[in-house]
């Protein structure tokens, strides 16, 4: 199976499965899928802005992601982590409320004062770098899915087989290019595969200051 050149490759790939869209709205999770998703925008000529979203870490291993939170949604948990932890939601609200700042933090660095782009009866294109456990993609589509979108499709290059299945659940179609049987990690699916700052962000969606 090949791997991605890096996100721009993986972006101009999705772009060709996704040339039905009507008229869509692009919204990317950062940073990584800013990457993926400017190629996509430019190919279809479709508006492209951010949607932030942030992961609810286990407070003794915050690597390990119990729920995530996506601008103007909830919380979405992990509820059958959560009980396994010992854990209920209350005891991770700490963690939430950290989170929630650095959220509105990021949508400040990211649009100023700039609210997200009206997206009601719109198609609404998610798109994000991989796939892993989901968390983030869930909250950013129950996120988007409140805004009352005509359609929601979720595009992403690859995904653990699990993960994308349940998404299916989420979205109105999802849009997967590779759905290896060995997902370890979505950065062993790209050749390079950069950790992407703020200001490259900005540099991508051509917002520098």
């Amino acid at each position: 199976m090949e791997l991605f050149a890096d996100r721009a490759d993986a972006g101009a790939q999705l772009a060709e499965r996704l040339r039905d869209a009507h008229d869509p709205v692009i919204l990317a999770l950062p940073r990584g899928g800013v990457a993926v998703a400017v190629p996509i925008a430019r190919n279809l000529g479709a508006v492209l802005d951010v949607l932030v979203t942030r992961k609810i870490g286990y407070p003794p291993t915050p690597e390990l992601g119990v729920g995530a939170i996506a601008e103007g949604g909830e919380p979405v948990f992990d509820l059958p982590l959560l009980h396994r932890l010992g854990m209920t939601t209350e005891d991770v609200a700490d963690v939430v409320a950290q989170e929630r700042q650095e959220l509105a933090r990021r949508v400040r660095a990211y649009r100023g004062d700039h609210p997200l782009p009206p997206v009601e009866g719109r198609e609404v294109i998610v798109v994000d770098d991989g796939l892993a456990t989901g968390g983030t993609a869930r909250a950013a589509l129950r996120a988007v899915a409140t805004l009352k979108p005509a359609k929601v499709t979720l595009a992403v290059p690859v995904g653990a087989r699990d993960t994308v299945r349940s998404m299916h659940e989420e979205a109105d179609e999802v849009v997967v290019l590779l759905t290896p049987l060995d997902f370890r990690a979505v950065g062993q699916w790209y050749e390079r595969f950069d950790q992407l700052s703020d200001t490259d962000v900005l540099r991508l969606l051509g917002r520098q200051t």
